[in-house]
């Protein structure tokens, strides 16, 4: 356990984490887009390897982090974030800066996150969605910044009733939430101004 908690983090610390930062941005700048970044750690199951690559990216001391319970369940998994990251975990949702989910389809509600304030939207949680695939899933259809008409996504495994969901998180702009989802291939992001359709209009 000790050695497991330990082992697996960026080889290269500094370009690692540079590298999957500028994905994240990619990704986020043009939504729906998978933004390859191969498997730059190696991690204690259930965590991912592209999910805990995001995470050492983004978070620090100053970012508690919520688990989902398969990770809460999982010393490894905890002990592996704290020593790379720093990051305190967060004792509710609410609470978190970020929040990493191993099993989207048993996902909270979006509004159990911190969600920002209209004078602080960035004081919101950005999820982290360990799925399967980015591609193979129900076709979602993309409209908003960062799209010139519409993007086709089909990612596997998002949480129920996500689409309903999602137009709850967008009707509160500048509040809500964000969304990276972490797969194999790569990530690919929602943020909150994002439209998302289950059929072009």
């Amino acid at each position: 356990m000790e050695t497991e908690a330990i082992e697996g983090g960026f080889a290269n610390p500094v370009f690692d984490a540079q590298t999957m930062f500028r994905a994240v941005m990619d990704a986020m700048a043009r939504p729906g887009t998978i933004q390859p970044c191969g498997e730059l750690t190696a991690p204690p199951a259930p965590l991912s390897p592209v999910a805990a690559a995001v995470a050492l990216a983004l978070c620090d001391a100053d970012t508690p982090l919520w688990l989902d319970p398969a990770l809460q369940a999982s010393p490894a998994a905890k002990h592996w974030l704290g020593f790379h990251t720093g990051a305190p975990l967060a004792h509710t949702p609410a609470d978190a800066h970020f929040a990493i989910v191993s099993d989207p389809a048993e996902l909270i509600a979006l509004e159990n996150f911190a969600q920002g304030t209209q004078e602080y939207p960035d004081r919101s949680t950005t999820l982290i969605l360990q799925v399967p695939s980015l591609s193979g899933g129900e076709t979602l259809h993309l409209e908003g910044p960062g799209i010139e008409t519409s993007f086709a996504f089909a990612p596997v495994s998002l949480p129920r009733h996500f689409v309903e969901q999602w137009k709850q998180n967008r009707a509160r702009f500048p509040r809500g939430v964000d969304v990276i989802l972490a797969a194999p291939e790569g990530v690919a992001c929602l943020p909150r101004t994002t439209r998302i359709k289950t059929k072009e209009a």
